[in-house]
């Protein structure tokens, strides 16, 4: 379940949980093998935009999805609305999303793998290459930032400590993908000024 939003700081209407700052974070994928893309009880979070661009990708990705991944798009498309009401990506058998591949035992993103290799415009939702952070949008227009802890990242917590990298240093690409860089560079100093200890 996603914790409960403590902004400390709110830049260009987006609040930033404290989390965000102090955590340390960096995925392992060697030893979590890309299981994010499995667990839960719904698909990725999608907008409506990301839904078109995924569309627009899918001829390209087809011969790289499961059988059972094609069946389930067929039926009912490349999303769907959960019991929440959020736009989501359709999923298999309940758990793993449609464009998840099990490639020798790790599981992989059908939609980055064409990105990377040039085939495609599109990488993956925002929501997944911002995850752990956690997006919701309020009624006034504040964009609220959470982190949103999970068994499944424990190697990723202990590799971010070992590593002594804050969660919102490894995510740099994507919230810069997300928010821009200014909005990030503000982040980055406002950062340091609050975690700077004082003399």
């Amino acid at each position: 379940m996603v914790n409960k939003i403590t902004p400390i700081l709110e830049i260009d209407s987006v609040l930033i949980s404290s989390e965000i700052l102090t955590e340390r974070f960096c995925c392992d994928y060697e030893k979590c093998k890309g299981i994010c893309c499995v667990e839960g009880d719904a698909g990725a979070p999608v907008t409506l935009d990301e839904v078109a661009a995924i569309e627009d990708a899918l001829d390209t990705v087809w011969p790289e999805l499961p059988a059972s991944a094609q069946s389930i798009i067929d039926r009912q498309g490349v999303a769907y609305t959960d019991q929440e009401g959020d736009l989501v990506t359709s999923i298999v058998r309940g758990k793993e999303c449609v464009f998840a591949k099990n490639e020798d035992s790790c599981w992989l993103c059908t939609l980055e793998k064409a990105y990377r290799n040039g085939k495609t415009k599109f990488c993956k939702p925002i929501s997944c290459a911002l995850y752990p952070i956690r997006e919701k949008r309020f009624s006034n227009g504040l964009v609220g930032l959470n982190y949103n802890r999970w068994e499944v990242c424990k190697d990723a917590i202990a590799k971010g400590k070992a590593l002594d990298l804050p969660l919102y240093q490894f995510l740099k690409e994507p919230l810069i993908r997300r928010f821009g860089e200014v909005w990030y560079n503000e982040l980055c100093t406002v950062a340091e000024e609050l975690l700077t200890p004082q003399p």
